[in-house]
């Protein structure tokens, strides 16, 4: 078993989307445009509320899957094929844009505490236009386990000591942990070889990358973090906890065609969308039952 060496350490690039939401994007960026099958990664945490009341208004998506997981805060949803409600502290939103979508995520609390993250995940070009589909997972019906030493893994997707987790049957065969270690402890997760696999330190510190020499990187929150092929992710902490996200996915290798929330695979296909939007005739109209 070949432990997974760190390829880099990034820096998210602080920035805005939505209607003025800051937050901090690690995938996305001049520093790293994407990470097969993964488009973007986006953190966003603040207790000022002029951080992130402006939310997300309606806006189209097309050829990608787009994945929310709260923190802490609560998320009012609603989309063009019928689903609205709320996520909060815990919950998981796994939305297939497939051919067509129009969603909006607005903050629900105008105080305290909001704090998330959103992941893009590429369609294959077989699925790009496949049917749209929205899942909504409750805190509760994500699996966790614990193992002797105290770290906790929550199963979002993949497989962790011998449990699934609560989202399957996504194109990418993608893993999604959130895993919490306490100081002096060691954390081990095998990683299918040839998969993407990325890491994301939002509190604490902890070496990862580790092999039979001890070597490793010493990464701090908030860092994203890029391995290399192998069979295992290793890490250790030594005075601090840590909390982190643990992601993989089976690259696609094929072109990429993007222009904001449409990703295709040529050119012309992004073109044809954008004339779909100006006519109107996107096949996902916003709201019918409101216009």
């Amino acid at each position: 078993m070949q432990t997974r060496k760190v390829l880099k350490v990034i820096e998210p690039q602080t920035t805005s989307d939505g209607a003025g939401v800051r937050l901090k994007r690690s995938i996305g960026t001049h520093t790293l445009d994407h990470l097969d099958p993964f488009l973007l990664f986006d953190h966003f945490g603040s207790d000022n509320p002029d951080d992130y009341m402006a939310g997300f208004p309606l806006h189209p998506h097309r050829g990608i899957e787009t994945v929310t997981y709260m923190i802490s805060g609560a998320v009012d949803h609603r989309d063009s094929i019928g689903n609205a409600g709320t996520i909060e502290d815990g919950d998981i939103q796994w939305m297939t844009a497939g051919h067509g979508i129009m969603h909006e995520e607005m903050p629900s609390r105008s105080e305290g505490v909001m704090e998330g993250f959103q992941l893009w995940v590429n369609l294959p070009a077989r699925l790009k236009m496949t049917a749209p589909r929205y899942r909504s997972v409750p805190s509760g019906q994500i699996p966790e386990t614990e193992t002797e030493g105290g770290v906790r893994t929550r199963i979002i997707a993949g497989t962790a000591n011998g449990m699934r987790g609560a989202v399957s049957d996504i194109a990418a065969d993608p893993s999604y942990f959130d895993v919490s270690m306490p100081a002096g402890t060691t954390f081990e997760q095998p990683a299918e070889r040839g998969h993407s696999v990325f890491a994301y330190v939002f509190e604490g510190a902890a070496r990862f990358g580790m092999d039979e020499n001890q070597a490793g990187h010493h990464v701090q929150a908030t860092r994203l973090v890029v391995f290399e092929d192998g069979d295992v992710v290793r890490v250790e902490t030594d005075e601090k906890p840590v909390r982190f996200l643990l992601l993989s996915g089976k690259p696609l290798g094929e072109p990429i065609a993007r222009y904001g929330p449409f990703v295709m695979n040529t050119e012309e296909e992004i073109y044809h969308t954008l004339q779909e939007i100006r006519s109107g005739s996107f096949p996902a109209p916003p709201f019918p039952d409101e216009t």
